[in-house]
């Protein structure tokens, strides 16, 4: 899973990026310190993992991973070439989501680029700079298309759809909220790979003495979360501040300073769950004495996909799946006591596999 961050500068993006990915982007009080997008690689927390790991005294365990990508802080007019110019956005067009974080926190030593603190013009502000990236991109293949189109009359479908998005993007709405007529507009709007496409999660940065009760009192955050919650996207609130020095924490540390702060997890772990809901991704597991590791996946597939996960051969040869809780196998302690119990599955191609399932693979090429 890939990730971009965006937002304006000063709200907190290269913080939020440093304290998740413990990559040292450099953070300054002064806009566009991140001048060339940074990149930082994640692993997921599973504490299945862990659990499984230690039952079959695994010599290598592999969490699932994020990787992050940081860009520089946008401005008012940077499709114009203000500030940086928003030539950093194709960075973040291969990216699954963005997290747009949003400033919800008062501050007189951290200047904001437009002089107040205002959650919703920000939003508008980003809004804005994505749909200008994207109708760059849009002319571009239009400008192509319609002169194929007067000699080739199959591409007028494509056109028309392209005159559609472009009205729709001008219009101020983005790509995500205009729907497909048919299978083939789907694919062609997947392809066009729109930065307003794209599922977005609010990281919603507030001070430390709103997190406690995750913004509730904050009215930045709440409305955030009512714009958010229009366009179907997740919303997380944040310290950004409070992140970092919890990334330099060893884990027991971590555990009491979170408790201290009455939470119950990070910031990043709140992300990945969001991030996990949005994308609808789940992750199975593969358990042995060489190595325990979590596979991510989409929600509703079967065995067989899931299995060319690990590698190709496996799906073009898949047999049946075993498949068994991790819970299940927790409790019982081996995969033959769990069998004995009649809780290992002997699953076909059309099984889907389910969030937790601890899956050994049976395939002939």
């Amino acid at each position: 899973m890939k990730l971009g961050i965006v937002g304006l500068p000063n709200v907190g993006k290269s913080t939020l990026f440093n304290s998740l990915t413990k990559a040292g982007a450099e953070s300054a009080n002064y806009p566009f310190c991140t001048i060339d997008p940074n990149v930082g690689i994640v692993t997921v927390p599973d504490e299945r993992l862990k659990l499984l790991g230690d039952m079959y005294h695994s010599k290598k365990v592999t969490p699932a991973v994020i990787e992050f990508v940081d860009i520089a802080g946008l401005v008012k007019g940077a499709s114009k070439g203000e500030g940086l110019g928003n030539q950093f956005l194709s960075n973040i067009r291969e990216v699954d989501a963005i997290i747009h974080v949003v400033r919800c926190f008062e501050d007189a030593n951290v200047v904001h680029v437009d002089g107040s603190v205002d959650p919703m013009r920000d939003i508008e502000t980003i809004n804005l700079e994505l749909i200008f990236s994207d109708l760059e991109i849009l002319e571009r293949r239009l400008s192509k298309v319609a002169k194929a189109a007067r000699m080739d009359k199959s591409q007028e479908k494509e056109l028309a759809l392209l005159e559609r998005i472009k009205a729709h993007l001008e219009s101020g709405m983005p790509a995500k909220t205009l729907a497909a007529e048919d299978e083939e507009e789907e694919e062609l709007l997947k392809g066009y790979n729109l930065l307003t496409g794209k599922p977005v999660i609010y990281a919603a940065n507030v001070a430390e003495e709103d997190l406690a009760d995750d913004g509730a009192s904050n009215a930045g955050v709440q409305a955030v979360r009512a714009f958010a919650e229009k366009e179907n996207s997740e919303v997380f609130v944040i310290c950004a501040q409070i992140e970092q020095e919890i990334a330099e924490l060893d884990e027991d540390e971590k555990a009491m300073f979170l408790e201290d702060l009455g939470l119950s997890q990070s910031g990043l772990e709140k992300l990945i769950k969001a991030s996990y809901r949005l994308l609808g991704l789940i992750s199975y597991l593969t358990a042995g004495e060489d190595e325990t590791r979590a596979w991510t996946i989409k929600e509703g597939t079967k065995a067989p996909q899931a299995a060319g996960k690990i590698h190709t051969d496996f799906e073009r040869g898949f047999i049946k799946a075993e498949v068994v809780n991790y819970k299940d196998l927790l409790e019982q302690g081996s995969l033959a006591a769990a069998r004995e119990k009649g809780l290992v599955g002997m699953e076909g191609k059309d099984y889907v596999v389910k969030d937790g399932d601890v899956i050994l693979f049976r395939f002939n090429v």
